[in-house]
This record gives structure tokens, C-alpha cells and sequence, in this order.
């Protein structure tokens, strides 16, 4: 089978990270550590698991990081190479094991949980985190039944998205329910994600709640919060004209487009007081009630606790890189509560315990098809340079979210 698998090799790695945001070809050329290679089908890894084929998988901003090699090392000992990338994924069910169990049936169409906790690794009794239901933060991805790897498409036992076929626990899977639209199916794991975030954040129906970022992340945030706090008032900085459209159709009270005086704008918005010190960046009093990072670089952390009000809340829901240049000053003065939103878990919702996804399953069923616009482009595997350079360029692509078809031709 095709597959897209990342590689380890500290010189090509420290190439990208030195050359590779001048020149960005050098990201899927020779030189990177991507290779499209030819894989024989996996073999499960247990006789619980099954064998999906790879219907779509999408292009994460973590897989970009990767690949550009702007993340952080802080999991490079929590994963196993080489693996297949792809986290994002849907498909239907090829394989199953001796003991899969449940009502599981060969071409059930499912779409994939990709956290590898203790309950997918074999691991009894679990962990602290996931006997609290929350698995992705589990204690254990480095050992049990498989090689390390936090999730599905960074861990070389398990294969990715980004190839024909791969290897999954029944744990991880959720079967997708009929009436949603391709876009819609291959959005719930992102989806899922902002879902954690919003509910995370205790967001009140009279915040005042300011995104910063409209990529996937930040425009699904949107879509959440409007269908977990409608009341709440919402403020998107996007940066491009594709994102503000679709900022506008998911239903943001306020856009702010552009850098140009964005602090002047955003105090005017709400109706902040600057003050200009002699060195550095403007102290600002008042503004959102709760900020939501959804890029989490230097700036738009610096930016997130500027704008935030005294004894508001910041989440940061983008992948942060390696920030540097952040005034934590105002965290301190104006005793911001911040924290991070990563993936899912079982959630308290409306008098229920819930994993994130099956409620992400519901309210995707609520959205009217609004989010299929996000899915811009879609390519097979084969043409893995044009999507990736899709995926990074996305203000010239004017694509939110850049999709692996493996139902297309070559």
C-alpha cells in the first residue's frame, strides 16, 4: 500500500528548521525526512484490533509542525519512528481480530479516536488520567503493548491516515452516523477538539470572548461556542479574506481583519484603556472576557494576555512552538487564569458523562452543513507535495483545511 511516512534524521530535521521557512520546498523535497513509500497492509497488533481502510485523512496543524520542524522537541521520546502520519481520519472496517467484540462489522464505517491510552495499549490498571476519563493526557504512551506514541499517526505499531490501511483498537473507534456530508465526517476529530476547548473554558452566556487565529482550529472553536453558549459575544481576528467569510457565515458578532492597528481597534472594541510605556508594547486595561489562542505562537500568546481583562481567562488551544518574547507580566498583574485544551475526554455535559466525540457527533448533526466550507481542497496521497504546500500556504490556497482523498485516482 501507499503511504506517507516521517522518518528520524536529526540533519535533515535541523535542515528544516534552519531553511525551511525561506525555502519551503524543502519541506516534502529529497532532503526532508518524508518519504511516499510502498508498505505492506498492517498486522494488527492484538486480537482485539481491526483493519480500517483509509477513506480521508486530514492535514493537522501538528503534522505540519512536524514536518516543517517548528514544534517543540517535547515529544520527540514519546514517539516511534518511522511512522505514518495522519490522525485525522475516516474509513470503514476491513479486518477484525478474534476478540474485537462489541457489534463491530466488516464495512462498518467509522471514524477514529486517535489517542493511544492505557485502554488501547493493554495497560491495567490504567493510569491517574485515564481512570479519570481523561485518556489523551495518559501517563503511559511510552509503554504496554505498543512502541511509544501519543496517538494514532505518531507511532510506528499503529500506521497513520496518510496510507490505505491501518491498524485500530475497538476503543478508538466511533461509527459514523448517516446524513453528515464527507467535509462534515473528516472535521470530527478537530471538531472534538475545539468541543474540549469550549467546554474547558466555563464560557458564560454574557462573555465577551475574543479568538485569535481563523485557521480549522479557531473557526471550529467558533462553530462550538455558538452551539454550546449562543448568547456569549464573539470577536475572530482572521488574517485573510477566505477566513473572514467563513467567520462571518459560522456566525462571529465582530471580525477584525488584518494586523494594521489591531491593538487600537481591539481596545476600541472593547472599550479598553491603553496606556504607552517607555519601552515595549502598550499595558492594557479591560478587554475580553475569555481569550481563546487557537495559534499559540509568541505573539498571538503575548497578544492573548494583553487583550484579556483583569481576572479573565486565556485558552490555548494552537500547538504551541517554542514562545519566546511574552510579557508575562499582565498574567501576573491582572491574574489571568490561563490553561491548555488538548484533544478530548469524557466530558460532563447537561447531566452526563460523554467522550467528546459522540457530542461532537451530535452537534456536527446540528450544524446546518455550515462547516462544509472549511474543507477546501481535497488530493490522493500521490500528490502529497501539492497538498502539503496547500496546507501551508493557506492564505494563496484560501483553504482552511486541506484533505488526503484515498478514494481518488492517482
Amino acid at each position: 500500500m501507499l503511504a506517507l511516512q516521517y522518518f528520524k534524521s536529526v540533519p535533515r530535521y535541523l535542515l528544516i528548521r534552519a531553511l525551511g521557512q525561506r525555502f519551503r520546498s524543502l519541506v516534502t523535497s529529497p532532503l526532508a525526512p518524508l518519504r511516499l513509500v510502498e508498505l505492506p497492509e498492517p498486522v494488527p497488533p492484538g486480537p482485539e484490533w481491526v483493519v480500517i481502510k483509509t477513506h480521508q485523512s486530514g492535514i493537522c496543524g501538528s503534522d505540519l509542525a512536524t514536518l516543517t520542524a517548528k514544534g517543540s522537541p517535547y515529544f520527540s521520546p514519546l514517539t516511534s519512528c518511522p511512522f505514518v502520519l495522519g490522525h485525522e481520519l475516516t474509513g470503514e472496517l476491513v479486518q477484525l481480530g478474534s476478540k474485537t467484540g462489541g457489534d463491530w462489522q466488516l464495512g462498518d464505517r467509522v471514524t477514529l479516536e486517535p489517542a493511544l491510552s492505557c485502554a488501547v495499549r493493554g495497560i491495567s490498571p490504567p493510569c491517574g488520567p485515564c481512570s479519570r476519563g481523561h485518556y489523551p493526557t495518559c501517563e503511559n504512551i511510552a509503554t504496554g503493548a505498543l512502541s511509544a506514541g501519543p496517538q494514532t499517526g505518531y507511532c510506528r505499531d499503529t500506521g497513520g491516515g496518510w496510507s490505505g490501511y491501518l491498524a485500530a483498537h475497538p476503543y478508538q473507534l466511533h461509527r459514523l452516523p448517516g446524513g453528515l456530508s464527507d467535509a462534515e465526517e473528516i472535521l470530527v476529530e478537530p471538531f472534538s477538539c475545539a468541543v474540549h476547548g469550549v467546554l474547558r473554558s466555563r464560557v458564560k452566556p454574557q462573555d465577551q470572548v475574543l479568538i485569535i487565529g481563523s485557521g480549522a482550529i479557531g473557526l471550529l472553536t467558533l462553530a462550538a461556542l455558538r452551539l454550546l453558549q449562543p448568547q456569549c459575544r464573539i470577536t475572530v481576528l482572521a488574517r485573510y479574506a477566505h477566513q473572514e467569510e467563513l467567520a462571518h457565515r459560522l456566525g462571529a458578532d465582530y471580525i477584525i481583519r488584518g494586523q494594521t492597528d489591531l491593538g487600537e481597534r481591539l481596545c476600541r472594541h472593547y472599550g479598553a484603556k491603553s496606556y504607552q510605556p517607555e519601552l515595549g508594547r502598550p499595558v492594557v486595561l479591560g478587554g475580553a472576557d475569555l481569550t481563546f489562542d487557537c495559534v499559540a505562537s509568541s505573539t498571538t500568546l503575548d497578544d492573548a494576555l494583553r487583550y484579556t481583562r483583569s481576572q479573565g481567562r486565556v485558552m490555548v488551544v494552537g500547538m504551541p512552538a517554542i514562545p519566546k518574547g511574552i510579557d508575562w507580566t499582565a498574567l501576573w498583574h491582572k491574574e489571568i487564569e490561563i490553561a491548555g485544551t488538548y484533544t478530548y475526554c469524557f466530558e460532563d455535559h447537561q447531566g452526563r458523562s460523554i467522550r467528546t466525540f459522540a457530542l461532537a457527533l451530535e452537534l456536527l448533526g446540528q450544524t446546518g452543513g455550515r462547516l462544509d466550507g472549511l474543507v477546501g481542497a481535497r488530493f490522493p496521497l500521490s500528490q502529497y507535495r501539492r497538498a502539503i504546500h496547500c496546507a501551508l500556504a493557506t492564505g494563496e490556497s484560501r483553504v482552511a483545511k486541506t484533505v488526503f482523498d484515498l478514494r481518488l485516482a492517482s
